[in-house]
């Protein structure tokens, strides 16, 4: 029989839950009038910080905002035709904060009493029990929920009664947790031995205690329920007895007193340890590392996102870290990158020959990595920046263009970039597929290279486009091109003032052949560029390369002077190709932050030899 598991967790030893949800919200600013279920519909960001902050926290467990949702305390806010929903999207914005902490933490569907006594002595019959627990439980298994959690019971009968009803609905593991007063008993008079007894008849999975008082109180009914048999049994206490001042309830105990005490619940055979009213992130905090120095570390803990609250009086923010090709352009460094292409075949070995070939030059900083330019199929630029960053540890910059993904699909494409290590972008719209060898495909242009760069600056915020979390910022290095030599100056500048506006970081324009195009564009600009410019130089072949670039590639203008350098050139026209693009490149040094060289056919030697010539200059007394 297979161990679920949450189940096979439990036996590698304690498990630390999260602290309280209703006393955290309260804490963030929640009116005690409201009806804090229904935050799951009206406000899931704030119920999913705290989630993220107990998860920050070194949480393995996270229960639901769910402890009141079922449809008799509904009702006394206008709620209980929406049971289901509100239970469904706890379970929802639970799952979605521990993928976006990065965590493997259970989401336990907390279920509470139904707010009045059952039958004979209340207004609850025990078939209106069952259906309203049933309404319950059904929300959250739609929600995803790992386990089920029963929690501050006071009446036993009720709470067997909520076991029952989850045995009959699923196969999740039940943990069933009663609370308990100060003399031990539950408000019912049940003592801890019987509450455990009934319960593990019953097949609880895990039984235990939550609430009411502190953790000296609940460690003494925990061990009771140990000693009664129990193989798995939970403990949450509250961060002692709540006090009032200034209109608001305060829990003395502190997350120093809770980490103290951790051991004595490792010591007394407690599986499951966490929190309940007044506990915060900074008190499973506390525990995490008490638990940790016991018993070794048993969890890694994610990384804090964005705001998230580890400590109780502070935020902790996480900063991105920068790509090496924005500490170079913070420095001042002059960047050298080389364009390669991606085979339109099978094989990428080619590509990587030529990548590792300009890696172990020395003198090339970055490789780009093309985005099917021309509309010409070939293979994903991602995948061959991952390969190239794998197997010769050159940073690359991705060409990502908004032709062939539509809005969700370009960001799961940067979600998967930022995975895989590759952070830098170049930021484009793409070149129409009519032009290509499928005009019979469709462009999809939800955005264009504006919106991209809009998109990325979300993402590095850490936010997706629709405001949604992501678990920190991304450390993305957005670029963008410009076309200085296209007819409507006017407009390009403007663009190029957007996407600026937007969020770039650096500018890569079309080649150019003569560097007072250039300055014709700054002219009509009107004002200093902001943001590093690296110069595009194009190597040119032959005087047929250079007809053909300059007549029949869109975004390539030659100047007069290099087309007839190139025809008289004849058969050196490599040679005076590299000539001219060096003569460009040390004109431009003190124009430009970088070099972008494109040579044609992936001639990685041609870059490399137009790039000599800054060795040289370096080398010169």
């Amino acid at each position: 029989m297979t161990v679920h598991p949450f189940l096979a967790r439990l036996e590698r030893g304690v498990l630390l839950a999260d602290g309280a949800m209703g006393t955290e919200l309260y804490a963030r600013g929640v009116s005690p009038n409201q009806c804090y279920d229904a935050l799951n519909l009206a406000n899931a960001e704030l119920v999913q910080r705290v989630h993220i902050d107990y998860l920050c926290a070194g949480a393995e467990l996270i229960e639901t905002n769910t402890f009141g949702a079922n449809g008799s305390k509904l009702a006394a806010y206008g709620y209980e035709n929406q049971v289901r929903e509100i239970n469904r999207q706890g379970g929802r914005i639970a799952r979605y904060a521990r993928d976006i902490a990065g965590s493997t933490a259970f989401i336990a569907g907390a279920v509470g009493p139904l707010g009045a006594p059952l039958g004979p002595l209340g207004e609850i019959d025990e078939e209106r029990a069952r259906e309203l627990f049933r309404e319950q439980v059904a929300g959250l298994l739609d929600g995803g929920v790992d386990l089920i959690l029963l929690e501050t019971f006071g009446d036993l009968n009720m709470l067997c009664l909520a076991v029952q009803v989850v045995r009959e609905m699923c196969d999740l593991p039940v943990v069933a947790q009663a609370t308990f007063d100060e003399d031990g008993r539950t408000p019912w008079g049940q003592s801890p031995v019987k509450v455990a007894a009934a319960l593990l008849d019953l097949g609880a999975d895990v039984i235990g205690v939550n609430c009411s008082v502190g953790p000296e109180g609940v460690l003494a009914v925990a061990r009771q329920m140990v000693a009664a048999g129990a193989r798995h049994v939970s403990a949450m206490p509250n961060a002692g007895m709540p006090t009032h001042a200034a209109g608001r309830l305060l829990y003395l105990a502190n997350p120093a007193y809770f980490a103290e005490r951790a051991p004595d619940f490792v010591s007394a055979g407690v599986s499951i340890l966490g929190g309940c009213c007044g506990t915060t992130p900074a008190h499973i905090a506390a525990m995490r590392e008490a638990l940790d120095s016991v018993i070794g570390a048993t969890v890694a803990r994610p990384a804090p996102p964005p705001r998230a609250r580890v400590a109780a009086t502070a935020e902790a923010e996480q900063t991105a870290e920068a790509t090496g090709l924005q500490n170079k352009l913070a420095a001042g460094r002059f960047v050298t990158a080389v364009e390669l292409s991606p085979p339109k075949g099978l094989s990428p070995e080619g590509l990587v020959r030529h990548a590792q070939a300009l890696a172990e030059s020395g003198i090339v900083d970055i490789i780009n990595v093309t985005d099917s330019p021309m509309a010409r199929v070939r293979m994903d630029a991602l995948a061959a920046c991952h390969l190239i960053q794998a197997q010769t540890g050159i940073e690359t910059v991705l060409h990502l263009t908004t032709r062939d993904r539509n809005l969700m699909g370009l960001q799961a494409h940067l979600i998967g970039a930022h995975a895989l290590g590759v952070r830098n972008i170049l930021a484009l719209t793409g070149d129409p597929p009519s032009i290509g060898n499928m005009g019979h495909a469709t462009g999809v242009y939800d955005i264009d290279s504006i919106g991209l760069v809009r998109v990325i600056a979300q993402m590095k915020q850490g936010h997706d486009i629709a405001g949604s979390e992501m678990g920190r910022p991304a450390s993305f290095c957005v670029g963008v091109a410009v076309d200085p030599t296209r007819a409507d100056l006017e407009t390009e500048a403007r663009r190029l003032r957007e996407k600026i506006a937007a969020g770039a970081e650096f500018i890569m324009p079309q080649p150019i052949y003569d560097l007072d195009v250039w300055r014709r564009f700054l002219q009509v600009y009107g004002e200093p560029v902001q943001i590093p410019v690296i110069l595009g130089l194009l190597p040119l072949l032959s005087q047929r390369h250079a007809e053909f670039l300059h007549n029949e590639i869109p975004g390539i203008t030659l100047s007069e002077e290099a087309l007839e350098r190139m025809r008289a050139a004849g058969a050196n026209g490599r040679d005076e190709g590299v000539r001219l693009a060096q003569e460009i490149l040390l004109e431009a040094r003190g124009l430009f932050q970088g070099v972008y060289l494109m040579p044609s056919y992936n001639r990685h030697d041609m870059a490399l030899d137009v790039l000599s010539v800054l060795a040289r200059e370096t080398d010169r007394p």
